[in-house]
Formats: C-alpha cells, sequence, structure tokens
C-alpha cells in the first residue's frame, strides 16, 4: 500500500490545476478544472475538453478527476473538466449549450492557456460520451471549432432503448436498463424537440465529416450495442473508427485505478489520445 500511495502522491505533484468560471448562453455559470502536466516540454500542448459521466443528473466524483490527470499526464495534454449543470434543474439544452459554450471558449482562449487550436479534441464517459458526440456534432453543424478527436467511453447514444443488450441487462452492476430509462426521463424532460437529433447522438441523420473516434464498450453493460451501432454508423459515414470491445467489464469498471483490467482499458485510451495528437508513446 506505501508503494501505491507514493506512485499517487507523485503523479499529483506532476499535474498542475486550474479553475475557471465562465458565462453560459442564460447567463449562468460553467465552472471548468484545468490539469496539464508541469514541465512539459511542448508548447502550445493540445487539449482534451472533459465531460464526466453521471446520467445527466450526477456531479463529478473524485475517482474522474483522477483518470482525467492520468490522461494528461500520460499523453502529455491538457484536460479542461466541465462541470456542466445538471438535470432535473436544468433543461437538456441548457447541459449541452454548457458543453458547447466550454468548447468553444477554449478555442477562443487558446493562446493565453497555452493551447494549441489545431489539436483539440472532447471526451466523455457514459452520459458524458453522449455530450461528448452531441458536441462534435453540433461543431460540424455550427461550423465551430475543428475537432481532430472524439473519446466516448462506454457512451450512451439512443434514446429509443430497444438494443438487445438494453433489453437483456436489466440487473447488472454499475448501471442497468431500469436506471436507463430514469436517467431519459429526466433528461428528455421539456427538451426541445429540435435538438434530439443531437441528444440522442445516434439519431442524426448525418455523421458525415466528424473527426476520428475511439469508442469503448464493455461486454456487461446495458449501453453496449448502442455504442457498438453508433461507432457502425460512424464508420458507415465515411469516418475514421476504432471499436475498443472489452470483455469481462461492466459499466463504470474503471472507478478502481489500481486494477489490471482498468489499466489496460486506460493504456488504450491514452494511447488513442496520443495517436489523434500525433505524440510519441
Amino acid at each position: 500500500m506505501a508503494g501505491i500511495s507514493v506512485t499517487l502522491c507523485r503523479r499529483k505533484k506532476a499535474i498542475a490545476k486550474q479553475k475557471k468560471s465562465i458565462p453560459g448562453i442564460d447567463g449562468g455559470r460553467i465552472q471548468l478544472t484545468i490539469y496539464e502536466p508541469k514541465n512539459s516540454i511542448q508548447d502550445p500542448l493540445p487539449c482534451l475538453v472533459y465531460y464526466h459521466g453521471g446520467a445527466f443528473v450526477l456531479r463529478d466524483f473524485g475517482y474522474m478527476h483522477r483518470k482525467t490527470c492520468e490522461y494528461a499526464l500520460r499523453a502529455g495534454c491538457k484536460i479542461v473538466f466541465v462541470h456542466y449543470r445538471l438535470a432535473p434543474d436544468h433543461t437538456s439544452s441548457i447541459i449541452l449549450e454548457d458543453c458547447y459554450t466550454s468548447l468553444e471558449w477554449v478555442k477562443d482562449h487558446c493562446p493565453e492557456l497555452g493551447i494549441d487550436p489545431a489539436r483539440i479534441a472532447v471526451g466523455g464517459d457514459s452520459a458524458g460520451g453522449a455530450l461528448a458526440a452531441a458536441v462534435t456534432q453540433l461543431a460540424r453543424d455550427r461550423k465551430g471549432p475543428a475537432l481532430c478527436f472524439q473519446l466516448l467511453i462506454y457512451p450512451v447514444t439512443d434514446a429509443s432503448q430497444q438494443t438487445e443488450s438494453v433489453l437483456k441487462f436489466v440487473n447488472t452492476p454499475g448501471w442497468n436498463a431500469n436506471l436507463n430509462k430514469q436517467m431519459w426521463r429526466y433528461y428528455l424532460k421539456n427538451a426541445d424537440t429540435e435538438m434530439m437529433k443531437y441528444l440522442s447522438p445516434i439519431s442524426n441523420p448525418s455523421l458525415e465529416n466528424l473527426p476520428a473516434s475511439y469508442i469503448e464498450v464493455e461486454e456487461w453493460d446495458c449501453l453496449r450495442d448502442e455504442g457498438i451501432a453508433y461507432a457502425k454508423k460512424l464508420e458507415d459515414s465515411g469516418n475514421d473508427v476504432t471499436l475498443n470491445y472489452l470483455k469481462g467489464t461492466f459499466h463504470g469498471f474503471d472507478i478502481n485505478l489500481k486494477k489490471s483490467v482498468v489499466q489496460a482499458a486506460l493504456d488504450a485510451r491514452i494511447a488513442a489520445i496520443q495517436n489523434a495528437f500525433k505524440l510519441p508513446s
């Protein structure tokens, strides 16, 4: 245990952290946490704008930050962790606009943040994966920031909830179809119907001209099949897609970074980030 504690302490000391508060489209505030590796030889650095999971209703937790710090340290990039506002207190449109506004803010402040504007990516896990996918589509449709990559970890993509895995996994650990149904009910309450193609990313009629994607799905996860389907639809639309199907895993399995299966998953994600940013492994 002492060895693990020392390693975690060293990693913490190797990461610089700052907080920002930026305006939302409705006059509210969006909180950001920015991580970057200390003593990096690169200037400017690439950046991954990250949206956390939590069924659109839960705030971020410590393990989510530990994972993104791993990405920052081992991939040699900045992470802008977005504390978007949550349902049901805020509508899906506000949540999504918080995420898109954060991306635009990053692009507009690249010089002062030390970020390379040609190497900006988005990523997210679970509900955050849905937000990352939606922001990627919005950036294309609004002619917004040019993204080089999207990292989608066991992503939510399909409001219809009719896949085989959703129908099958009603009592799985981490997440299940019953909780999934509640999540969509909260998220889509008072939803703008014109935004549905973004809120349920797989329903967008056009998935052409999107950046390269890395999509990870877990064997025992009700979201598994919609993640696979989204990867296929992206690929069929002419996009570069890497699909990583992890066997023996469940939704949220990566909460404990010490486990070997989690480290293997992190290795694959980080390799994908490095490749997207053209960084040495």
